[in-house]
């Protein structure tokens, strides 16, 4: 029939290394943007006055 891999194949390590570097990369990303968006968040605004 098909000409199937037998059961004992295995990809080339850097095959297998591509979903898990994705999930960090990610996983790095959401980070930064959640660390982003804290030091905008906690950030010393200058008081505004209006000068009118």
């Amino acid at each position: 029939m098909a000409n199937e891999p037998p059961s004992s194949f295995s990809w080339p390590w850097f095959l297998q290394a591509v979903p898990l570097l994705v999930v960090a990369l990610i996983a790095a990303h959401v980070l930064a943007l959640v660390y982003w968006i804290y030091r905008l968040a906690t950030e010393k605004q200058p008081q505004r006055r209006k000068a009118h």
